[in-house]
């Protein structure tokens, strides 16, 4: 999937939340652990324009870039928005050309005058996807070794990745802000745990300055979340945060049901398939039987951790898989963390320019 095709359904509501200060700014404190972020002067953060037209005449619009100030001299920062259901092996060859552009635009805008050193940027992707990112970080990686000294002309070139799903929950819970808000409920499991998280965020954004990035944080969840957790249900439009939290009190129990039901029958139809090519393995070295038996007893585990994950109580997983509880409390991880949502928010105030 590209970005140009994904960014009509998903990438644009997530873009409206990365184009507020704040958020820019809890993403860097939080996520970006280098000694320098502690000197830059977020009151200056502000937002460029990430259009550039390259030789083909494609527009960029689904980038973000933010600058701010650095012991008296300008940092940009690049942030692209990256959902791809896979990783990009060659993000470093993309960065590094949109970085030329950034430069070639602000040589030709006259920001940066002849005489003048050209700005640091920090070039970040920002990845939701559901496999681990396993691209390289650094260009060289990507380019052959050349004899001698004209290894000295290989580009030196790497990227800063914040991968949301490599991140454990009761870490990301320890940062109280909305950045970390949002990355939890990506990878929300429960419409129980949705709910808490909402209410969190209801409570952190409760400024009136706020007003805009709750109603972007509505809009985020009406047609990005909600979709992808419960299709074919009417969703509503959401203005503010507060709908959100209010309409989820009414109709989790209905979601919890749907999800249950949805997390059965993938968990079956997955576990049984995975079951069979079990089977068919192990009965060509071990006869059909036994290679029966044992993909049958696969594909029950299987099911099993599907419900778990889709927080199913465990008499009823027993009662579906014929497991046992402590069999199927063998498969649970570990135990899910419970948030307090009247902590204090670690983030701060919204940024001012």
């Amino acid at each position: 999937m590209g970005m140009a095709s994904s960014f009509q359904d998903h990438d644009h509501p997530y873009k409206l939340l990365f184009s507020h200060p704040e958020m820019v700014r809890d993403l860097l404190l939080t996520f970006v652990k280098e000694d320098w972020v502690g000197q830059l002067d977020f009151a200056t953060l502000e937002k460029q324009n990430a259009r550039f037209v390259t030789d083909d005449l494609r527009d960029r619009e689904d980038d973000l870039i933010w600058r701010v100030r650095l012991a008296g001299r300008w940092l940009y920062v690049y942030i692209l928005l990256e959902f791809q259901s896979s990783p990009d092996r060659f993000m470093a060859v993309r960065l590094m050309t949109y970085l030329g552009l950034l430069y070639q635009d602000l040589i030709r805008s006259g920001q940066i005058s002849g005489s003048e050193v050209l700005p640091p940027v920090l070039p970040l992707v920002l990845y939701n996807g559901q496999a681990r990112w396993s691209a390289p970080l650094q260009i060289a990686t990507l380019i052959a070794e050349g004899p001698g000294s004209l290894q000295r002309f290989r580009p030196d070139f790497r990227y800063l990745l914040i991968d949301e799903g490599a991140y454990d929950k009761a870490e990301l819970a320890t940062h109280r802000n909305a950045v970390s808000a949002l990355f939890r409920l990506e990878t929300c499991r429960t419409p129980e745990e949705v709910r808490s998280i909402v209410a969190e965020l209801v409570f952190w954004l409760r400024a009136p300055e706020q007003t805009r990035l709750r109603r972007d944080f509505a809009v985020w969840f009406g047609r990005t979340f909600l979709p992808g957790r419960v299709p074919g249900a009417v969703i509503p439009e959401f203005h503010d945060l507060q709908e959100v939290d209010a309409m989820l009190s009414e109709t989790v129990r209905e979601w919890t049901i749907q999800w249950k039901e949805q997390g059965l029958a993938e968990g079956r139809a997955q576990g049984l398939e995975e079951g069979r090519m079990q089977g068919l393995e192990e009965g060509r070295a071990k006869g059909r039987a036994e290679g029966r038996a044992e993909g049958q007893a696969e594909a029950k585990t299987e099911i099993a951790r599907r419900m778990l994950e889709k927080g199913l109580d465990l008499p009823f997983i027993a009662e579906v898989t014929g497991l046992s509880i402590e069999e199927i409390r063998a498969l649970i991880p570990r135990p899910p963390c419970v948030c307090e949502p009247t902590a204090p928010y670690q983030g701060g105030g919204p940024a001012t320019k």
